[in-house]
C-alpha cells in the first residue's frame, strides 16, 4: 500500500463507514465537500462502496489516511474518476486537528506519484469549492496548473490538472 513520510494508507471497507461520518459530520469540514447534502450517513454509505467499488474497476481509489505515530484515521486520500468526466482525480480531506501541516500536500503527492509512476496515468486532475484557498494553494504547491472554473459536486469548483512529465520534471 501507499505509503509517504508520515502518512500511510489502507483501503476503505465498510466497517470505516462511522468513522467517515463522524469526521466529515464537523461543518468545517464538510463547508467545501458539499455540506451535509453530501456529506450525511446515507450519502457516505454510498460513497464508501463507491470508494471501495474503484479499486475493483481501476486498482486505485480514495482510501483511509492513517497518521504512522499513532496509527489513526486522520482522513482519506487517494485517486478516483472525477464524475462526470473521464478525468482522475486526486483527492484529499482531513481532521482539523491536522490542518496547516503539510498534511494534504504530502497526500497528494503521494497518490500522485502512484498515479504516474504506478498506475500509468498520463494526466491527473484536481478539483476545490473556488473559494477553498487552503485547498487551491496544494494544487499550486504540487505544480498544478488552474484551467477552468465548473461546477463538480453541486458546486462552483477551481479545475487544476498536472501531466505526468510536469510532474516528474517538477515543472
Amino acid at each position: 500500500m501507499i505509503e509517504s513520510e508520515r502518512l500511510k494508507f489502507r483501503e476503505f471497507t465498510v466497517a470505516d463507514l462511522p468513522t467517515l461520518i463522524e469526521q466529515r459530520s464537523d461543518p468545517d469540514v464538510n463547508k467545501f465537500l458539499g455540506g451535509t447534502k453530501l456529506q450525511n450517513p446515507e450519502a457516505l454509505a454510498k460513497r464508501i462502496r463507491f470508494y471501495m467499488s474503484c479499486y475493483e474497476t481501476h486498482g486505485f481509489g480514495m482510501c483511509a489516511m492513517i497518521w504512522k505515530p499513532t496509527g489513526e484515521v486522520i482522513g482519506s486520500a487517494g485517486l478516483q474518476p472525477l464524475d462526470g468526466t473521464d478525468e482522475i482525480e486526486v483527492g484529499y480531506s482531513m481532521i482539523k486537528d491536522f490542518w496547516g501541516k503539510g498534511i494534504g500536500t504530502e497526500a497528494a503527492r503521494a497518490w500522485m506519484d502512484h498515479g504516474f509512476n504506478q498506475a500509468g496515468l498520463d494526466r491527473i486532475v484536481a478539483v476545490a469549492h473556488t473559494e477553498n484557498w487552503p485547498s487551491r494553494h496544494i494544487m499550486d504547491k504540487l505544480g498544478m496548473t488552474y484551467e477552468k472554473s465548473e461546477v463538480h459536486y453541486g458546486a462552483e469548483c477551481a479545475f487544476y490538472s498536472i501531466s505526468k512529465d510536469e510532474f516528474l520534471t517538477g515543472r
